[in-house]
């Protein structure tokens, strides 16, 4: 199995500098993974980067909260895709989901699917959030959007993925979606333990470390 191209290799941190984003392209490239995972600001340097080669270029919108307008995600993602990127992780509205206003949740899903169109939209949760039910409601959304992955966690709340999580995640989306398990992954252990809870796509910073046990 080509478990190298499970991994988003990512670097989300605020302070990472444009060195740090050269040296995580070159990792990329080096282990051939399936993504590299960037703020919008570095997608064009990325897509620059890894324009001869098979790492894709994903990025995040309404990073880390979610918690802006869907006029502004919709504006965020189009400039990423502009500027290169393969890939869109949006953050849902988490507030709305928890009010119980599904319909909003399902149509800032539904507009980003519109504006990523054959791109891959990742749809993240922040399961630790969530209640189960919340969670099952939020993939069933996704699912109903046509999102093509549900994502557990940003890694910059109070908690990442969990294997129950995966599970019950996949339980619920089935074949109609894919699940990237996100937030702490750091050892092999971890890793493999997500892909057999149902994972197909792993965020992690810690993707060399990985590879190499």
């Amino acid at each position: 199995m080509n478990y190298n191209k499970f991994i988003d290799h990512t670097l989300l941190k605020p302070e990472a500098t444009k060195e740090d984003i050269i040296k995580l392209c070159n990792e990329a490239m080096e282990y051939d993974f399936a993504s590299v995972c960037i703020n919008p600001r570095y997608v064009s340097l990325c897509a620059s980067l890894l324009k001869d080669s098979d790492v894709n270029v994903c990025t995040v919108i309404g990073f880390p909260l979610g918690a802006t307008s869907e006029a502004s995600k919709v504006a965020e993602a189009k400039e990423a895709l502009l500027d290169g990127a393969d890939e869109i992780d949006m953050v849902i509205s988490i507030g709305d989901l928890k009010d119980g206003n599904d319909d909003a949740v399902y149509e800032e899903i539904k507009a980003l699917k519109e504006v990523c169109h054959d791109k891959v939209l990742k749809v993240i949760l922040e399961t630790c959030l969530l209640t189960d039910e919340e969670k099952v409601r939020a993939c069933l959304l996704a699912v109903k959007a046509k999102a093509d992955f549900v994502k557990t966690s940003t890694g910059f709340s109070k908690g990442g993925a969990t294997v129950s999580d995966v599970r019950l995640m996949k339980q619920t989306v089935g074949d109609k979606a894919q699940v990237k398990a996100s937030g702490g992954i750091r050892d092999k252990e971890t890793f493999l333990a997500m892909i057999e809870a149902g994972a197909t796509r792993i965020g992690a910073s810690a993707g060399v470390k990985i590879m190499e046990d």
